[in-house]
């Protein structure tokens, strides 16, 4: 019977159309099972990650499981020749052997995703969405608050998705200050949909340039419909910050 085991990594999407496997564009998920496969001999190696990210989308903390028929003597050896292998732009913090009951998408209880914005234009940091225009926070955070609890957030889902449903339940929706002139929003939710988060980060910023009154977060949601919310931000500031599981079925080692 094969073993499964679980890898913390994290990436910098610049470069990558995404994690998910795509004809003639380069993935996250590509990388790792080719760099897997030679580890293992040329062995085709097939991997499930938590979630779907999008072209240009980093992930400073994501999850992914494999199963093998041969046990792993030493997983820190197999992290060290994998980050050797990988590019520049993929680490792999751990691995460790998990039970087959553990699934890294569908185990996952909580993602957490953060979106940076910066006002001072930063040559060497290319993963914060530039603004030459100061926002009212307080504002953002009023407006923020309407998207806690179990809702439909079809208004700020890409259209002609294959999902079942368009419900989600966002526990936590803050904007903070991350350094003199950077602000990072912080989601948290079960689940998310396509584009979902650049649509809300959008949103939230015409509030807070007063474009859009707070009040109206309610209304587009219960609109259920995209035209009603604004543009999504660029996928450059986005990042998967965080996936929690039950502690029985994953003990995670990166803090």
């Amino acid at each position: 019977m094969a073993q499964r085991y679980a890898f913390e990594i994290a990436y910098n999407g610049n470069k990558f159309h995404g994690w998910q496997i795509q004809p003639n564009a380069l993935s996250v998920q590509e990388e790792i099972e080719m760099q897997l496969s030679k580890l293992f001999g040329n062995i085709p190696v097939s991997i499930v990650g938590c979630g779907r990210t999008d072209a240009g989308v980093h992930a400073s903390y994501y999850v992914f499981h494999a199963d093998f028929e041969l046990e792993i003597e030493d997983t820190e050896q197999l992290v060290y020749k994998l980050n050797k292998m990988l590019s520049e732009d993929v680490v792999v913090f751990n691995c460790c052997s998990v039970s087959n009951d553990f699934h890294a998408r569908f185990s996952a209880l909580l993602r957490t995703y953060h979106y940076f914005v910066s006002f001072q234009k930063k040559p060497f940091d290319k993963h914060c969405y530039y603004l030459n225009q100061q926002l009212d926070f307080e504002l953002m955070n009023n407006a923020a608050k309407q998207l806690l609890g179990t809702q439909d957030f079809t208004s700020f889902s890409k259209l002609h998705t294959d999902v079942k449903t368009n419900i989600c339940t966002v526990n936590k929706a803050v904007w903070r200050q991350y350094d003199t002139n950077t602000w990072v929003f912080e989601i948290c939710a079960d689940r998310f949909l396509r584009n979902m988060v650049r649509a809300i980060v959008g949103t939230l910023i015409e509030v807070g340039m007063k474009k859009i009154d707070a009040t109206e977060i309610q209304n587009i949601i219960d609109a259920k419909n995209r035209s009603e919310a604004k543009l999504s931000v660029p996928a450059k500031g986005l990042f998967l910050a965080d996936v929690s599981y039950p502690q029985e079925l994953f003990n995670r080692r990166k803090s």
